[in-house]
């Protein structure tokens, strides 16, 4: 599998354990009982990617918070279409990881104003479905986003568009992290201050909800629609000529 190592997983310098919680979601129904899976996608090659960075310090906060973590290594994906069918180890993979997840943590660097080609070629390569299966459909989602300059939503706010159309669970918290070459030491650790404690915000609140919501994820997204399509229902000719006849 290609997952990122993560160096010094328990180590947490820039986080104040007299106000955090082990449990977050301790005392939510969670009829499940395993830890919350976590997939976690970052959106930059370079070596020193603030994207990866900021997303190795939410894996550890999340296995804080008692989640567990895998991070994808998107280097060796390919284009969307470019290999046919898609049919290609590293996809395979990452469907896999989606597959296994309940819950997903997008981090893009802001590019141009927008997400990165990297990132949005790991969403291209995750399908709404795949056969029965449906890869994203019904887990939660928490967004973020690193820039080289000052404050800006546009990253985040395109992953938002992104999760709502890959039919998940977009939390209400987010993280944008500004001038983030600053935000981290020689090390690659984010240091202590406001933009780090609102990382660890978005985690904890990313485990509330997958433990709220995973074990009804079935239901939530379960729709009339796909129900007559997997059904092989054929149209009700009454039902269409009202429709035509509304419609005219």
């Amino acid at each position: 599998m290609r997952l990122r190592t993560l160096n010094d997983p328990d180590y947490l310098p820039a986080l104040d354990e007299r106000f955090a919680l082990r449990q977050p979601g301790q005392g939510l129904p969670d009829p499940l009982g395993h830890p919350p899976r976590i997939l976690l996608l970052y959106g930059s090659l370079r070596e020193r990617s603030y994207s990866r960075l900021a997303v190795e310090e939410a894996a550890r906060l999340l296995r804080y918070f008692g989640a567990e973590t895998r991070i994808f290594d998107p280097s060796d994906l390919p284009l969307p279409d470019q290999v046919p069918g898609d049919d290609h180890p590293v996809v395979r993979e990452l469907r896999e990881l989606a597959l296994w997840s309940e819950g997903q943590v997008w981090c893009s660097p802001e590019r141009h104003g927008q997400i990165t080609g990297v990132m949005k070629t790991q969403i291209d390569h995750l399908p709404l479905s795949m056969g029965a299966v449906r890869p994203t459909q019904g887990r939660t989602l928490a967004v973020m986003q690193v820039s080289g300059g000052s404050q800006s939503f546009n990253a985040v706010n395109t992953l938002r568009l992104l999760g709502r159309w890959m039919r998940m669970f977009t939390i209400p918290n987010q993280s944008s992290v500004p001038k983030a070459y600053q935000e981290f030491d020689e090390a690659g650790r984010m240091r202590p201050s406001p933009l780090y404690d609102r990382i660890a915000d978005v985690m904890e609140e990313l485990v509330r909800f997958t433990v709220l919501l995973r074990p009804h994820a079935e239901t939530l997204v379960d729709r009339y629609s796909e129900r007559r399509e997997a059904a092989g229902a054929k149209a009700d000719p009454v039902t269409d000529k009202a429709a035509v006849s509304q419609a005219s």
